[in-house]
Order: C-alpha cells, then structure tokens, then sequence
C-alpha cells in the first residue's frame, strides 16, 4: 500500500516550499511556506474520495527565511556538541577493559533486545543544556501558529536523543522536509501547530 494513504504510528510530514516569486523590496522579507500533516491515531484510508479524518490534520505557516536558515545553522551545532557528548561518554564505558568471555557474552545479546545508540538519552552538560534551551525557544516561536510573548523555555520539552535533535534538524532542511514518528519530540511540535 502507498505510504501516502496509510500511517500505522502518530507521526508528522514536514514538507516546504519556495516560491519563485519577483525578489522582495527592502520593506519585505523573503518568506518561505512550511507544509504540514499529521496524525495522532492510525490512518489507513482505503479509498481517498470518501475519506474522512478525524485524527489526521493538516496546515501550513508562512516563516521567514533567514530566520529558518539561522535556526537550522543552530541546530547544526546543537547536533554536534550532542555527538561530543556521545562520544565522551562512550568512550568512557569502553575504556573500561573486558574479559574475552565478557565480549563473547555480548555478541550472544540480540541486537534488537539493546537500545539503539541513536534513542539512549542524552545527558547533557550545562552548556549545551542552555544552548538547547535557546534553539527550541526559537522553534517554538516559529512554529507557533499564534505568536505569543513567552518566556525562555525553564527545561526541554522532550527526551533528548541523538535521533530527536537529528529529527529537528531534518526538519528545517528546506531541500528535504522529514518524516517524525512518535515519541516526546513529535508531542511537542504537535502541540506548537
């Protein structure tokens, strides 16, 4: 079956466009439209002329460009220093030496029964916990579909995994859009649209 008429997961499709339009005055910025569509249930539709969504939505927002092509620059970085993190603090549980036996023992472990890198938490240092606070103040303040004065965010909003902060980078990739399915990232964008 199309991927198009069937979502078994809570999951959102984020997609852009850039139209060509005449350059903008000086008194314009230059605008970019974000397409979304997201489901909170499963979707299966059989037949799309009689389709009718109850859990299925679907929305647009016009975002300034430089303010897309800064965030995504940020969120660029935010990804690297999550992957210093990662490699700092793998390599501190493997530089603990292990027996033969131990690393035989292992290799009897099914890969699916151990966490994938890519969804263990991230511990993050100070730092970088500011700076992520930072970088999702800004895609709040993006994505919200009515802009309100808020204060910084006091905490993230999700679970921070090298998958999540790699998904909210794709998400702002103007050349490819992205695909997010499920999880507390999903949740919080959802609740942003």
């Amino acid at each position: 079956e199309s991927r198009a008429a069937t979502a078994l997961f809570k999951e959102i499709n984020i997609q852009w466009y850039i139209p060509s339009m005449p350059k903008p005055s000086r008194h314009t910025e230059t605008k970019v439209l974000l397409l979304y569509a997201y489901n909170i249930n499963p979707v299966k539709m059989s037949d799309i002329t009689v389709f009718s969504p109850t859990s299925a939505f679907s929305g647009q927002l016009w975002i300034p460009l430089a303010r897309i092509i800064s965030l995504r620059e940020k969120l660029s970085d935010l990804k690297k220093q999550v992957e210093i993190l990662m490699q700092g603090s793998k390599n501190f549980s493997t530089s603990v030496p292990t027996s033969f036996l131990e690393e035989s023992e292992t290799l009897k472990i099914s890969p699916s029964n151990k966490p994938k890198m890519s969804d263990e938490k991230v511990h993050l240092d100070e730092k970088t916990k500011e700076f992520a606070k930072r970088c999702l103040f800004e895609v709040k303040a993006l994505l919200s579909v009515v802009p309100a004065k808020s204060s910084p965010l006091t905490k993230i909003p999700f679970e921070v995994t090298w998958q999540s902060i790699t998904n909210l980078e794709e998400m702002f990739d103007l050349a490819n859009g992205c695909i997010i399915t499920g999880g507390s990232l999903l949740d919080w964008i959802i609740s942003l649209l």
